[in-house]
C-alpha cells in the first residue's frame, strides 16, 4: 500500500474526481483542491429562481465508466444516483424545418434516413460497421493507455492508417453517405468534444459507435447529481476535499514538483500532483519555471490549435414546450463556412447552429411546476478572436433568442422568466482554460495521442494530467478514461 504517499489533485472536474478515487483505491492519501465553492468543474450546477441548470456536460455516454468508480470500493452507483436511458437521443432540426430523430433503434433510424435519401441506408450501415472497427482500436484498446512514449505511438500508426485516421470525420462520413443533411447528422460528433468535423481526425467517428454500444443517458436531477454522488463517495473514502482553494502556483525544484500554493498564500506539499486543469494554461501561468522547458516542448505548445469557444445561455420559461426533445441540435444555413469562421477566421456569425438542452423533458424537478428549464450552447470563436464579450454578449443573447423563437421554440421570447449567460471569458477566467477554449486543444490528428499534452508531464517527474487537454481527450468518456491512464502510470 501507498499509505504514506500523498497525492494532490488540482481541480474537481470529472477527470480530477475520477483520479482522486482511483488513487485512493490504491491506498494513497488524497487531497482534492477546488477553486470554486462547489465541485464539478465544467459540470458545475447553477440554481436560479427555482430552476436547476447543469453548467456544461449533459449527454451521458458509457455510464459504466462512472459505475467503475463505485465498484472500486465495492459500492453501487444505483444507491447514489439514478441514471436513465433516453429513447430519443437527439432531434436534428434544419433551416427548412425538416428534422431527423436520432435513436438507438435501427429500424426507426432507417426510416429517418429514407426521409432524406433512400440510397443512403446501405451507406449508413457500412459506416456503422467501419466506426465499430475504429471504436475497437481507438477506444477499447487505446483510450486508457499512456501515450508518453514515441515508440508506442509509432507502433499504432499502421493500424491507424488502415482505419483512415488521416481523413477528417466529414470526409470519412462523406465516403459512405451522399445526402448533405445526413452528412451533417453523422459528422457532428467532434463538435461535442471541441473539434471541427472538417479537420478532426476520423478516429473520432468512434463516438458514433460508442453511443450505439451503450446508448445515451440522463441522470435524474441533472449531471450535477452525478457530481454529488461522487462527492459523497469521496467523503466516505476519506479523500480530503478543500473548496475555495485556487492553486495559484505549482511549486517545483528542478524537475520535481514539491507541492502547490493556494490562494497566493498557503503551501501544501505532496509526493505527486495530478492536474485536472487545462495543461497549456498550467504550463504557461501556474508553473513558474519557463527556462526549464525544452526547445521542442516550447515548439509543441506554440503550434497548438485550440478548440472553439462556447456561448451558453441558461433560461427558464413559464410556458412548457411539450413537443421539444431533451436534446435538440439545430443546423444553420451553412456548415463548412460557418465552422471555418469559428475555428479559422475567428469571426462571429449571425448564421448560428446550436445545441438546445431541455432536461425538464425527462425530469420535471429541474424547473418549477408548469415551467421548463433550458440551456442553449452556441459554438463561437475562442478568445484569440479579440471579441469583447462585455459589449457583444447582450446583442448575441438576443440574436440567439430570436433564432430559437423562429426555429425550435416559437414564442420563447415572451415566456422567459429567468436567464443568464456565459461566454468564453467565463471559460478563461473561472475555468482557467487558455484563450477561453471550451475543450482545451482541438482533436486533430497532429494533436491526438502522443501529440497531445502527456498524461505524465514531459517536464516534471511527479506531475500528471487528466481531463480534456490530455489523452484521450474531451467529453465525459474521454476525461474519465484519462484517469484510468494513471492506473498504468502511478
Amino acid at each position: 500500500m501507498n499509505k504514506n504517499k500523498k497525492i494532490i489533485v488540482i481541480g474537481s472536474g470529472f477527470g480530477g474526481i475520477a483520479s482522486a478515487l482511483r488513487m485512493r483505491a490504491k491506498g494513497y492519501q488524497v487531497t482534492l483542491l477546488e477553486k470554486h465553492p462547489d465541485l464539478g468543474g465544467r459540470a458545475r450546477v447553477f440554481k436560479k429562481n427555482g430552476f436547476t441548470y447543469d453548467g456544461g456536460p449533459t449527454v451521458i455516454t458509457a455510464p459504466y465508466l462512472f459505475e467503475e468508480l463505485f465498484s472500486l470500493f465495492n459500492k453501487k452507483i444505483s444507491n447514489y444516483a439514478k441514471i436513465v436511458p433516453l429513447d430519443l437521443w437527439y432531434r436534428f432540426v434544419f433551416e427548412d424545418k425538416s428534422s431527423f430523430d436520432y435513436t438507438g433503434d435501427e429500424q426507426s433510424m432507417e426510416k429517418e434516413i429514407k426521409k432524406f435519401s433512400k440510397d443512403d441506408v446501405q451507406g449508413y450501415k457500412k459506416l456503422v460497421k467501419f466506426t465499430e472497427k475504429i471504436f475497437d482500436k481507438g477506444f477499447t484498446e487505446l483510450s486508457a493507455k499512456p501515450f508518453n512514449n514515441i515508440k508506442f505511438m509509432l507502433k499504432q500508426i499502421p493500424a491507424l492508417l488502415k482505419l483512415k485516421s488521416y481523413q477528417s470525420v466529414y470526409k470519412l462520413v462523406s465516403s459512405y453517405v451522399t445526402n448533405e443533411k445526413l452528412k451533417r447528422v453523422f459528422s457532428m460528433h467532434p463538435l461535442l468534444v471541441g473539434g471541427n468535423p472538417f479537420t478532426t481526425t476520423s478516429i473520432y467517428t468512434l463516438i458514433l459507435f460508442l453511443e450505439k454500444k451503450w446508448g445515451i443517458h440522463y441522470s435524474m436531477g441533472g449531471t450535477g447529481s452525478v457530481v454529488n454522488a461522487l462527492e459523497k463517495l469521496m467523503r466516505e473514502e476519506n479523500i480530503e476535499i478543500i473548496k475555495n482553494a485556487e492553486v495559484t502556483e505549482i511549486l517545483n525544484n528542478d524537475n520535481q514538483i514539491t507541492g502547490v500554493r493556494i490562494n497566493n498564500e498557503k503551501e501544501i506539499n505532496g509526493d505527486y500532483v495530478i492536474c485536472n486543469s487545462d495543461p497549456p494554461n498550467v504550463y504557461k501561468n501556474i508553473i513558474k519555471s519557463k527556462n526549464k522547458y525544452s526547445f521542442l516542448f516550447n515548439q509543441k505548445v506554440k503550434r497548438m490549435n485550440y478548440s472553439m469557444g462556447l456561448f451558453v445561455y441558461y433560461f427558464g420559461s413559464k410556458k412548457k414546450f411539450k413537443d421539444v426533445a431533451h436534446h435538440t441540435i439545430y443546423f444553420g444555413k451553412s456548415y463548412k463556412e460557418h465552422l471555418n469562421k469559428i475555428f479559422d477566421k475567428k469571426e462571429l456569425s449571425d448564421d448560428i447552429s446550436y445545441y438546445l438542452h431541455r432536461p425538464s423533458a425527462t425530469d420535471p424537478s429541474m424547473a418549477p411546476e408548469g415551467h421548463d428549464a433550458f440551456y442553449v450552447l452556441v459554438p463561437v470563436p475562442n478568445n484569440l478572436s479579440g471579441i469583447n464579450w462585455s459589449k457583444e454578449g447582450e446583442r448575441f443573447k438576443n440574436l440567439v433568442l430570436t433564432k430559437m423563437d423562429q426555429t425550435t421554440l416559437p414564442g420563447i421570447k415572451e415566456n422567459v422568466v429567468s436567464d443568464f449567460y456565459l461566454t468564453p471569458d467565463y471559460f478563461e477566467k473561472d475555468l482557467a482554460t487558455l484563450h477561453g477554449s471550451g475543450f482545451s486543444i482541438q482533436p486533430k490528428f497532429t494533436q491526438s495521442a502522443y501529440f497531445r499534452f502527456h498524461n505524465k508531464s514531459e517536464i516534471f517527474d511527479n506531475l500528471y494530467f487528466v481531463g480534456a487537454g490530455t489523452h484521450p481527450g474531451a467529453g465525459m468518456p474521454g476525461v474519465l478514461s484519462s484517469a484510468k491512464v494513471l492506473d498504468e502510470l502511478l
